[in-house]
Parts: structure tokens; C-alpha cells; sequence
């Protein structure tokens, strides 16, 4: 078997190796947790158009940019509240 010297290889120290795997850890833990946030919204999204009509874009908004917890606490008021309105009042209460 031939080396091929045009691609030298890299060599990685057990050290670099190690900050590698806590990079992509990393990567992928913010990765699934993103992907839980914008998955949650967008099923909230879809329950709250079907109850309350076509949002409004300040809704879209705020669903947008909340937390996991946030629209948890949304989600667990859609079955009490009477209008939009108040599934965002009810979550501020719960808090």
C-alpha cells in the first residue's frame, strides 16, 4: 500500500478529540432542543388557528420566540380560556 502524500493526515490528541465531542454534543443538544421549541409552536400554532381563527401576527410572533416553558403554559391553558386573549393572560397568572 502507497502513502499518499498530497493528504497528510491529521493527527488529533485525545484532549482535541474530547473538546470535539463536547462541541458536537453541544450542537446537538441545542439542535433537539430547538427542534422541540419550533415543533411545540408550530403544533400550538395549528390548535389555537383551528379554536380561534387565523392569527393574528403578534400572535405568530410570540409563539415564535417562546420558551419551551412558555408554550407549555399556553398549551395547558387552550382548554380553559374563551379567547386568545386569554390563553396568554392565564399563562401570565400561572407563572
Amino acid at each position: 500500500m502507497e502513502l499518499d502524500m498530497k493528504h497528510p493526515m491529521e493527527w488529533v490528541t485525545p484532549l482535541e478529540q474530547m473538546f470535539i465531542d463536547k462541541g458536537l454534543r453541544k450542537g446537538l443538544e441545542q439542535g433537539l432542543e430547538r427542534g422541540r421549541r419550533e415543533g411545540a409552536a408550530a403544533l400550538l400554532e395549528r390548535l389555537l388557528t383551528r379554536r380561534f381563527g387565523p392569527l393574528p401576527q403578534t400572535a405568530r410572533s410570540k409563539l415564535g420566540k417562546a420558551s419551551e416553558a412558555q408554550l407549555a403554559a399556553w398549551s395547558d391553558a387552550l382548554q380553559e380560556a374563551q379567547s386568545l386573549q386569554q390563553i396568554f393572560e392565564f399563562a401570565r397568572r400561572e407563572q
